[in-house]
């Protein structure tokens, strides 16, 4: 009992470590993707190249992860795809679309409302009847991003900027849902591969005309210098995409969907403290104290949560079901 319960800690300490990486790659992102679109970017383009250079930098190493177990990937195909799909291009494409309509901080705001989402999914279908310490995070985890985004400076109430920013946060909700699936499948062969299906599908999109796909060559200035364009790039695929990915993954099959995805919460204080570092944004006093109501609710949430189940087993029945509820087919082993 003894070391069940020190590997359950320490499985949870490295989750959590995991968590806050992918958190903060997560976080870089939008600073160093303002410096691009400042340079003549558009913002479909930048994430597009971002998520597509992610996958072929992972691509080698999801292949030597698998040694040739090709049975693997075609036992997980319709998992890939439509983490590729929904996770990866579903989420970008409705973001896109939200602030195409609405201010930027309301539609961010209803995205990361995705851990409120989640909770609800698990009770709802499941039966997992939030306890007092995930409803009490929550609040204060919302209460932060508020503040953090001074989203009550302006509120849209276009309704189909509202409904695209509820796809959006249905998109990153099936982010930590799919990302706890697999079993036996590495994420990174998951990541490589919703990562390269999801750039595919947002050059698709950008052929069609649904989100529009230009990029210069010109260099992209910060606040204190000017870097040539393919160094963000580089930055933008490897960091703030392949390696959050993964560690977004590995964090979600030792946390469970549901404290993985209100650790990611950070990711909003992550990229405030970015945007100060390479745009000079300095944040406000009322957005450090949400960024500090945002760390309560993270903890407090993870103090109601139960202990985990040992590595690789499904963490609830949502864990194993999720894929059936997005596709017509029974789970797979």
């Amino acid at each position: 009992m003894v070391a069940l319960t020190h590997d359950s800690a320490a499985r949870i300490r490295t989750g959590l470590l995991f968590a806050l990486a992918s958190a903060t790659s997560f976080g870089t992102s939008g600073p160093l993707a303002r410096g691009l679109m400042d340079a003549g970017w558009s913002a479909a383009a930048v994430v597009a190249a971002r998520v597509l250079l992610a996958g072929v930098v992972l691509l080698p190493l999801a292949i030597h992860q698998l040694r040739g177990n090709w049975q693997l990937v075609r036992d997980n195909a319709r998992l890939i795809t439509v983490y590729g799909l929904i996770a990866v291009a579903g989420t970008q494409l409705a973001y896109f679309n939200a602030v195409a309509r609405m201010e930027v901080g309301t539609a961010l705001l209803i995205e990361f409302a995705a851990p409120i989402a989640i909770v609800g999914w698990l009770w709802a279908r499941h039966r997992q009847r939030p306890g007092a310490a995930t409803i009490a995070g929550a609040a204060l985890g919302i209460t932060g991003l508020m503040l953090v985004l001074d989203v009550l400076s302006g509120v849209s109430t276009d309704p189909i900027g509202i409904a695209w920013a509820l796809g959006s946060m249905v998109g990153a909700a099936a982010y930590f849902l799919l990302s706890a699936e697999g079993g036996a499948l590495p994420g990174t062969v998951l990541a490589a591969g919703g990562l390269l299906i999801g750039g595919l599908i947002l050059l698709l999109a950008g052929a069609l005309g649904i989100v529009s796909l230009h990029a210069t060559t010109n260099p992209a200035e910060f606040a204190e210098f000017t870097t040539p364009w393919w160094i963000p790039i580089l930055l933008i695929g490897i960091v703030t995409a392949a390696i959050a990915y993964v560690t977004g993954i590995a964090a979600t099959r030792r946390l469970g969907s549901r404290l993985a995805s209100f650790v990611a919460l950070t990711e909003v204080l992550a990229a405030l403290l970015f945007a100060w570092a390479l745009l000079g944004e300095a944040p406000r006093p009322l957005q450090l104290l949400g960024g500090t109501l945002i760390l309560l609710g993270v903890i407090t949430v993870r103090l109601g949560e139960p202990e985990p189940l040992p590595l690789g087993t499904p963490e609830t029945p949502a864990d194993t079901a999720i894929l059936s509820d997005f596709a017509d087919s029974p789970q797979r082993d």
